[in-house]
C-alpha cells in the first residue's frame, strides 16, 4: 500500500519506477482520477458541512427572537441531502481507490537495478570454492531415490505431484536443518514463534499475497482461510493494527512453518526432485524496525541468512534482483544462490527483502516516536532462512560421494545423533 498523496504527486516517477512491475500502467492514472475527484468531493462536503453550521447557528438567533425559521429549516434539510449525497459518492470513490491501490506493487529503491527480468539481476559476492569431483557429480533426485530417502511415486500417490515422503535419514535431514536453522537464528538474537499455519484474508492483504496472488494459494472450501504460502504472513501480522512504542523496535522473529503454494505460474520449471514443492519447509526471518533502520537491518539480515550455508560450507553468489525481478511487495531484495553440482548451475535458496513502509500500511503497523509522540509506520524486512528443501537438495549434491552415499556436513551431527554418512 502506498501513500496516495505520494502517488499522485509524483506520478511520472512512480510510472518509471514501475514500468516493469505493473503490467497495466493505466491503473496508476486511474487512481490519479480518483485521487483528485476524492479531494474535490472533501472540499464540496467541507463546504456544505460549513454552510449547514452557519445555518444552525442562524436558526438558533431566529428561535430565540421568536422570528420565523421555516425557509432556514428548508435550507438546512437540502444542505443535509446534499451532504449525505456527497460523502455517499465519497465512500464509493475511496472503496475503488482502495481496490486499487492494493495492486500497485512496492516501488524499488534508486540502487536497484534497472531492468525487466532475472539477466538484469546484478552478481555482489561469491562465496566458498566449488568442488571439483573426481566423477560426474548426480543431480539429487537420482541420489536420493537410490538411496530411497526420499519417495517422489507415493507423495503423488497419497496426494499429486510436487509432495514428497522423506523416508529414514532424509526425514532425519530435513528435522536436523530446521532444528540447526531455528538455533543458530536464537544465538543471533531472534526470537522463536510457533505460528498459525492457516491464515485469514486480512492477513494476506496485510503482506501482499492478496488480491493479486490469489490463484497461487490454496484456500479452505467455504471459509476466509487459506493455506500458510510463507511464515512471512503470520509473522509480520502479529503486530497488524497496533501501534507499537519506540523501545520495542527492532523486532527480530524467526519461526518454522511448512508452507503451500500451487506454483500457478512455474509450470514446467524444476519439475524434477524438490526444488520446486507445493509443500515446503522453510525457516522464516522477519524484522520490524524504524524506517532510518531499515538498510542496516537488511544488510544484517542478508549476512543472518548466509551465516547458515557458511556453517554447512556451502558454496553460493548473492545477486541484487533487478526492478522487474523482484517479489511484489520488495522495494530492494537480494537473493541468496546456492551452487549445486548435479545441475551445473546457482538456484535460489533465500530471498531477503526490505518492504519499506509498503507491508505497514496495508497491515497498520506503527510505533509512536518518544521524541516527538508522532505515530509512524514501521518498516518490515522478511527472508528465507533457510528454504530446508532446497538446503537439502544443496547437500545431497555437494557432499555426494563416488559410491554414491552422501557426508552429513559436521556442524548438523550434533543433530542426527552422531550420523556422520547417509548410505
Amino acid at each position: 500500500m502506498h501513500d496516495l498523496k505520494f502517488l499522485t504527486e509524483n506520478l511520472d516517477v512512480v510510472k518509471e519506477k514501475l514500468k516493469y512491475r505493473l503490467k497495466e500502467p493505466k491503473i496508476l492514472d486511474e487512481i490519479f482520477e480518483l485521487y483528485t475527484k476524492k479531494r474535490k468531493l472533501q472540499s464540496e462536503g467541507d463546504a456544505l458541512r460549513n454552510k449547514r453550521k452557519i445555518i444552525s447557528k442562524e436558526i438558533g438567533i431566529k428561535k430565540s427572537k421568536n422570528e420565523d425559521t421555516s425557509s432556514l429549516m428548508k435550507e438546512a434539510e437540502e444542505i443535509l441531502f446534499e451532504l449525505e449525497k456527497v460523502q455517499t459518492q465519497e465512500k464509493e470513490v475511496e472503496e475503488k481507490l482502495y481496490s486499487l491501490s492494493l495492486l500497485i506493487p512496492n516501488i524499488p529503491l534508486d540502487d536497484v537495478p534497472d531492468g525487466p527480468d532475472e539477466t538484469y539481476n546484478k552478481e555482489i559476492k561469491k562465496w566458498g570454492e566449488i568442488k571439483e569431483f573426481n566423477f560426474k557429480p548426480l543431480p539429487h533426485y537420482e541420489i536420493a531415490e537410490r538411496l530411497g530417502i526420499l519417495d517422489f511415486e507415493r507423495g503423488a500417490k497419497i496426494s499429486c505431484s510436487g509432495f514428497t515422503i522423506y523416508n529414514g535419514k532424509g526425514a532425519l535431514l530435513e528435522r536436523a536443518l530446521i532444528n540447526f536453522m531455528l538455533d543458530t537464528h536464537l544465538q543471533n538474537g531472534y526470537e522463536e514463534k510457533w505460528v498459525p499455519f492457516i491464515i485469514n484474508n486480512k492477513s494476506l492483504l496485510g503482506t501482499g499475497q492478496l488480491p493479486k496472488f490469489e490463484a497461487d494459494l490454496y484456500k479452505l472450501e467455504g471459509e476466509d482461510l487459506y493455506l500458510n504460502p510463507t511464515a512471512e504472513v503470520p509473522l509480520t501480522n502479529i503486530y497488524r493494527e497496533e501501534i507499537l512504542k519506540e523501545s520495542q523496535l527492532p523486532i527480530w522473529i524467526t519461526a518454522f512453518a511448512p508452507s503451500f503454494r500451487k506454483e500457478a505460474g512455474s509450470y514446467g520449471k524444476d519439475t524434477r526432485g524438490i526444488i520446486r514443492q507445493h509443500q515446503f519447509s522453510k525457516i522464516e526471518l522477519v524484522k520490524i524496525c524504524k524506517p532510518e533502520d531499515s538498510e542496516r537491518e537488511h544488510q544484517s539480515m542478508l549476512e543472518e541468512a548466509e551465516k547458515i550455508l557458511q556453517l554447512l560450507e556451502l558454496p553460493y553468489r548473492i545477486v541484487i534482483l533487478s526492478r522487474g525481478d523482484m517479489g511484489f511487495s520488495a522495494a530492494k531484495c537480494y537473493d541468496i544462490e546456492v551452487w549445486l553440482p548435479g545441475q551445473g548451475c546457482y538456484k535460489e535458496i533465500s530471498s531477503v527483502s526490505n518492504c519499506l513502509d509498503f507491508q505497514a500500511r496495508r497491515a497498520n503497523i506503527r510505533f509512536k516516536r518518544e521524541s516527538t509522540g508522532k505515530v509512524e509506520f514501521v518498516h518490515t524486512l522478511n527472508g528465507s532462512g533457510l528454504a530446508v528443501g532446497r538446503t537439502v537438495v544443496a547437500i545431497i549434491e555437494n557432499y555426494q560421494q563416488e559410491d554414491g552415499s552422501i557426508i552429513i556436513p559436521h556442524v548438523l551431527r550434533k543433530y542426527t545423533g552422531g550420523i556422520e554418512r547417509i548410505g
